[in-house]
């Protein structure tokens, strides 16, 4: 069965250009792609995508501005070409959406229509990023700048069930993001998770640091919006700082540009893998459907990882199974606990 995505087709930067460079890649399809936006403005960019590709444009009179507060966006937000893409969902006429609009207002919003799934306080945006020895589901990465005990131990429950979906686990390796690895270290929120995590969780490996999060050998990392989000863009700058520096550094001089020829593969490999734009994409885990977060900066490379990351959750299932490992955890008994640290 074919599956909808339903797309905001002005969120975004570099939207709605980015937005159809990146579903011009598609030429090979196997979903359906209901558009939302301005229509005069989309239609201006139908002709990137490729001939037979399945969609539909639908008019948004309102545009949610990478800038706008969210009480003014919540207040007209269900009526933009945001809030339509969710509404998609939540009618049931789309499988997932997805946006590189305003994180706040994108998580307010689907937190309003969707709904949470039950007995979950707050969603988190869950992204998987790569490392030198394996990939590491990371949460919360910018949905919840401030945090409860109840929050982040939330985040540790669904960030375990995606862990043991995508890198198909009995068990998962699940680790909290503090300033060093001793206990006696952290604010007085990571102590008590932690030992809440401790009480509940088998395979809690204890305090990680931000070097950690690339080495790869931890399968959950769980942190609060703000810190995460910070660790995931100086993640990205650095990456992009290293490719820039090379580059610079193999067109300095003849002899230089000389050994870049013989580097070249090496460094197109290099290139690929430093490339933040092929992790693209992050799903907000504990509302009642797929709703995945596209970077705000994305180009059409970076929006068309974040189709498929969509597609490879639909394709997954993993919406269903994690509710269903939700349902199997002791939520219910450690949200009781957590209420009296």
């Amino acid at each position: 069965m074919v599956k909808t995505i339903a797309i905001d087709g002005m969120g975004g930067d570099n939207a709605p250009g980015a937005v159809f460079k990146g579903l011009s890649q598609f030429h090979q399809f196997g979903f359906h792609s209901i558009i939302f936006g301005d229509s005069e403005i989309l239609k201006e960019h139908v002709k990137l995508l490729p001939r037979g590709f399945s969609y539909e444009m639908r008019h948004a009179d309102v545009i949610i501005r990478p800038d706008m507060d969210v009480i003014s966006g919540l207040r007209f937000g269900k009526n933009s070409s945001m809030g339509l893409a969710i509404r998609a969902v939540e009618s049931g006429e789309a499988d997932a959406v997805v946006s590189s609009g305003n994180t706040g207002l994108y998580m307010a919003l689907a937190k309003i229509i969707l709904k949470t799934i039950s007995g979950i306080d707050r969603p988190a945006i869950a992204s998987v990023l790569p490392g030198a020895d394996g990939q590491t589901v990371c949460l919360d990465l910018g949905a919840n700048s401030e945090c409860s005990v109840k929050n982040l131990v939330d985040f540790a429950i669904m960030g375990e069930a995606l862990g043991k979906i995508i890198f198909q686990k009995k068990d998962v390796k699940l680790a909290l993001l503090n300033i060093g690895t001793e206990d006696t270290k952290g604010s007085r929120l990571i102590k008590k998770t932690a030992e809440v995590l401790k009480k509940f969780f088998d395979n809690y490996v204890g305090f990680v640091e931000g070097t950690d999060i690339c080495k790869g050998n931890i399968d959950v990392i769980v942190t609060d919006g703000f810190t995460g989000n910070v660790a995931l863009k100086t993640i990205e700058g650095t990456a992009k700082f290293i490719t820039s520096e090379l580059k610079k550094s193999f067109s300095h001089s003849f002899i230089s540009k000389l050994c870049a020829i013989f580097a070249m593969l090496l460094l197109k490999d290099f290139k690929k893998k430093m490339d933040p734009r092929r992790y693209n994409g992050a799903i907000l885990l504990g509302l009642n459907g797929i709703v995945v977060k596209s970077h705000g900066n994305s180009d059409g490379i970076g929006f068309a990882n974040a189709i498929r990351f969509t597609i490879d959750i639909l394709r997954e299932n993993i919406f269903d199974r994690i509710r269903d490992q939700l349902g199997k955890s002791e939520i219910s008994r450690i949200s009781e606990y957590c209420e009296d640290k």
